[in-house]
């Protein structure tokens, strides 16, 4: 009897903990067997969503990446994240076989970093053992990865505020400080500072994520090779969606990435509505640099430390511009929740508030 088939008829009429046990001690004591313990171990390494996402990051990163795309989303108690790379791939045979203990392609080398030893061949293993859904999505050799992690965010805890981007300022002219809650992003973004030199991090909704590997793809696809591809798997993962010549290619081609969306999304996408966010190491720099310029002096600076908030005035040119931004970021919240995104933010200043207003209408 092949030891898999012994395997199974000892489990079908012994208790369990027979397969869970190399030796009973004694007086309630047990040597655990080593599927046993590196369960249990897969199971305490990842206490977060946060968790998860920085293993992902490093796999990618460790797969020789220099892009790496992740896109978030939340419905209901569900956050899944996608990751997708321009690493080594990975070949059909061992997709599902990467999530097994002890499965690594490091066999003669490891990497330590602020996160730990990585490459014991444990860490996807730990994904899947804490995820509702953990799978390769797409993949092949040279070409890339797309891996797609699911959470039961009651069971795998996250921070409660995810949209916040993490405060960068400059302390004493000289010392970056950060800000705010160590969510997604901030681990994110963290995971991009120490690896700025190696590889670039792209993060944001489904959404931006597309429209990032829309532009990605049409600023390094000639026009020559998005004209005759014969099919999109003869470039790689993250310039595929360049291929895309209309909405419904675009949404077939997202999906099969792991990012599905609406047609509607997929066309705001080609026609530039909705703009692909950039690396998450251009977006620190942005605000290091506003923490850098000049700050007013004089007369006028005096004015503005005392100018009371009642007297703000807003130009309606400002307003607008701010309410379009409101709308594009409404958008990808509206798509889960099947509202139309197609609605017009109001936005006004009472009183000493900036009040927006955004109504809530079913998708028809």
């Amino acid at each position: 009897m092949p030891d898999d088939s012994l395997t199974s008829f000892v489990s079908n009429v012994c208790d369990q903990s027979y397969l869970r046990v190399e030796t009973d001690l004694g007086d309630g004591f047990v040597r655990l067997r080593s599927e046993e313990a590196q369960r249990r171990q897969a199971v305490h390494d990842i206490r977060s969503t946060e968790d998860a996402l920085i293993e992902l990051l490093r796999n990618a990163r460790d797969a020789h990446a220099r892009n790496i795309f992740v896109a978030t989303n939340k419905v209901g108690n569900l956050r899944s994240l996608v990751v997708l790379d321009d690493g080594d791939g990975i070949p059909r045979n061992m997709q599902e076989l990467i999530f097994e203990p002890r499965v690594t392609s490091k066999l003669d080398s490891m990497h330590i970093d602020r996160w730990g030893v990585h490459g014991r061949g444990m860490a996807l293993y730990a994904v899947k053992m804490n995820a509702e859904d953990a799978r390769v999505v797409k993949s092949a050799p040279q070409k890339g990865t797309s891996i797609i992690a699911s959470f039961n965010v009651l069971k795998i805890r996250e921070k409660t505020d995810q949209s916040t981007f993490p405060a960068y300022s400059l302390k004493d002219g000289s010392t970056v400080s950060v800000r705010g809650p160590k969510n997604l992003i901030r681990t994110a973004c963290e995971f991009a500072l120490e690896h700025r030199d190696v590889v670039n991090v792209f993060m944001g909704s489904f959404s931006e994520i597309a429209a990032a590997l829309y532009a990605y793809g049409k600023a390094t696809v000639s026009i020559i090779d998005r004209t005759f591809a014969r099919n999109t798997d003869e470039i790689p993962l993250i310039k595929q969606l360049s291929l895309s010549s209309d909405e419904e290619t675009f949404c077939e081609i997202a999906s099969s990435l792991g990012l599905s969306m609406s047609t509607r999304t997929a066309r705001r996408i080609m026609g530039g509505e909705i703009v692909g966010t950039p690396t998450l190491i251009e977006r620190i720099q942005i605000l290091l640099a506003v923490a850098m310029s000049p700050k007013p002096q004089g007369k006028h600076s005096a004015r503005c430390k005392v100018r009371d908030a009642s007297s703000v005035r807003i130009p309606k040119e400002s307003l607008v511009e701010f309410s379009n931004e409101i709308k594009e970021t409404y958008a990808s919240l509206a798509e889960s929740l099947y509202l139309d995104s197609e609605v017009e933010p109001s936005v006004r200043v009472i009183n000493s508030e900036l009040v927006v207003k955004i109504p809530l209408v079913p998708q028809q």
